[in-house]
């Protein structure tokens, strides 16, 4: 990778998203332009909190570990970086939910990685330059680089156990579907899907991305009607595990590159919630329709 220049700072910020839309030419998006990092840390805005939580040091190792690993396919490196960056970048969702420190992580300190896991690959056919789109450096939870990772294994943890987020994260339409969901926040649905995903991957099934796609449809369409948190109940998260976690995060080593690390130490989702959940999400699976391609391409064909 073509890392930042020297100036890259040892603490993260926040960069609010009009200034740093301002910084996203198509040049910078397609790695042709470098980005002015002295003058986006003094755009930033510092984060009033000294603890060792927002030293970017980590951070930057994980990335380029994960470079180094996944060099031939960037997209295999989502499942093995989410639990390690939500490990390392040990927030509250009120603080995650901000984008700043997004932002700042993907335009100061790893722009790199940016254009390394989401430029698209060979030439244009129309000559253009192939870019990243704005949204992966500057865009809402499920599409920036880095947010997405973050909120995926957020949301499918169970608990402290990263396990079902590395089976989410293998799917590039679990992310980029499901992480859409309002329903995926209640995490005996999120686990429950992860399940028939786990089992449709295990068992071969055909066309697996339209399988998920369609999945989530019926999930959503569902929900309109069902109310997943009355049939499956869940216990109200534990902020005091949470807060222990985090306070933690000035002490405990670095996370683990050949093991999944250890997430906050709350208790893990109700079995029979998930259970329940997971045999109406599999009867959902089984008669949801699948897209039909044949008719997509015979409409792009017609001129």
């Amino acid at each position: 990778m073509n890392r930042p220049g020297s100036h890259t700072p040892e603490r993260l910020a926040l960069l609010s998203p009009t200034v740093a839309a301002k910084y996203l030419t198509i040049g910078v998006r397609a790695g042709r332009e470098q980005l002015p990092q002295v003058a986006l840390m003094r755009a930033s805005e510092a984060i009033d909190d000294g603890s060792g939580r927002w030293d970017t040091a980590p951070v930057r190792e994980l990335l380029d570990e994960a470079v180094r690993r996944f060099d031939d396919s960037s997209t295999d490196a989502d499942a093995w970086l989410a639990p390690r960056l939500h490990a390392t970048l040990r927030m509250t969702r009120a603080e995650a939910a901000g984008p700043g420190v997004w932002n700042f992580l993907a335009l100061v300190v790893a722009p790199d990685y940016v254009l390394w896991r989401h430029l698209p690959r060979g030439e244009s056919k129309d000559g253009e330059p192939r870019t990243v789109s704005a949204p992966r450096f500057t865009g809402i939870h499920y599409t920036q680089a880095f947010a997405r990772l973050w909120w995926a294994a957020e949301l499918f943890r169970d608990g402290g156990d990263y396990r079902p987020v590395e089976i989410a994260c293998r799917n590039q339409d679990m992310l980029n579907t499901a992480m859409r969901l309002d329903a995926i926040d209640h995490r005996p649905t999120a686990l429950a899907m992860v399940r028939v995903l786990k089992g449709l991957a295990e068992s071969g099934a055909n066309r697996l991305g339209d399988r998920v796609n369609a999945l989530c449809t019926a999930v959503n369409a569902a929900g309109s009607t069902l109310m997943y948190d009355v049939i499956a109940h869940d216990d109200l998260p534990d902020p005091d595990a949470l807060a222990g976690w985090i306070d933690d995060a000035d002490t405990d080593p670095a996370v683990p590159w050949d093991r999944l690390p250890d997430g906050p130490p709350e208790e893990s989702v109700r079995r029979d919630a998930v259970d329940h959940l997971a045999r109406m999400f599999q009867q959902f699976s089984e008669h949801a329709p699948l897209r039909d391609r044949g008719r997509k391409h015979e409409a792009e064909a017609t001129p």
